[in-house]
Order: structure tokens, then C-alpha cells, then sequence
């Protein structure tokens, strides 16, 4: 019969390395990531984002507010914007064409705030996968010292 510690400490264990190993093949078996996001930008403020993304990835961004600068450079012969001035709205729909990584800046030169919707595909992190890894270790440290009470039970326990 095993102690109750020793059971807690099994289920787990075993529940910590299953949600890892679930994540890490599902981390594996995808080639990009689809990420929506949503982003506000006050007035005099400005913001820097890098979507590094696979050839042929869509993007889409819609930036709402009074006034705004915005430059875009994306890898390759890909959708390209110098530094513009725009009022209201701007919808950037573009496709990348050789895989890179795309910067764009925006700044908010309006007296409101700037909303930015965004829905673009990137390659996954690769840190992720040794994060998944490190969930998984900590799922065996946790079975192992739990299966290790049963046999020697320490002092204090």
C-alpha cells in the first residue's frame, strides 16, 4: 500500500509531465502560430513591432486614431512603407514573400489614443519547446521524489 503523499505526489507528477508532453507535440507539429492581438498606443507614444514569419505567412493590421506615422519593412521584394503620415484608419493586408522577419514602428502623433488590431502568422518561439522541456523535468522531479518516499521515508515527513 502506498502513503497518501506518495500518491498526491504520483498523480501529480504524471499530470505535469502529460501537459508537457501534450504541449511540446503540439509545439512541434506546427509550423506557424496564428496570434491575435490587440494593442492601444497613447497619445505622443510610440511602439515598435518584429513579426518574423515563414514565406507566404498572411498578415493583417487595422490602426485606428486621429494621426499616426508608420514605417513597415518586410523581408525581401515584400510590402515596404518609408516613414507616412495617415489620418483615421489604415488597413495593412500583405502576404510575406521570403521568410524574414517584419519591423514596423508607429507612432502616435494625435491627440487620442491609437487602437491596433492585429492577426498575423509567425514561426513559433523557440524557446518554447525548452520550456515544454522544463515543465516535462519538473513532472519527473516530482514523481521522483514522491517514489522515492515510498521506499525510504526521510525525517520530518
Amino acid at each position: 500500500m502506498l502513503a497518501t503523499r506518495t500518491l498526491i505526489g504520483m498523480i501529480v507528477g504524471g499530470l505535469i509531465i502529460g501537459l508537457g508532453g501534450y504541449s511540446l507535440v503540439d509545439t512541434l507539429g506546427a509550423s506557424t502560430v496564428s496570434m491575435n492581438e490587440n494593442f492601444v498606443i497613447g497619445s505622443g507614444d510610440n511602439a515598435s513591432f518584429s513579426i518574423p514569419a515563414p514565406k507566404d505567412a498572411p498578415q493583417y493590421m487595422k490602426i485606428v486614431g486621429d494621426a499616426f506615422d508608420l514605417k513597415l519593412d518586410s523581408p525581401g521584394e515584400g510590402l515596404t512603407i518609408p516613414n507616412t503620415s495617415y489620418k483615421k484608419e489604415l488597413v495593412l493586408d500583405w502576404t510575406h514573400v521570403k521568410e524574414g522577419q517584419t519591423i514596423i514602428v508607429v507612432q502616435n502623433t494625435g491627440a487620442s489614443e491609437l487602437e491596433i488590431v492585429a492577426n498575423t502568422n509567425q514561426t513559433p518561439n523557440p524557446f518554447g519547446i525548452t520550456f515544454d522541456f522544463m515543465v516535462i523535468t519538473s513532472g519527473v522531479i516530482i514523481l521522483g521524489f514522491s517514489l522515492g518516499f515510498t521506499l525510504r521515508k526521510p525525517k520530518g515527513f
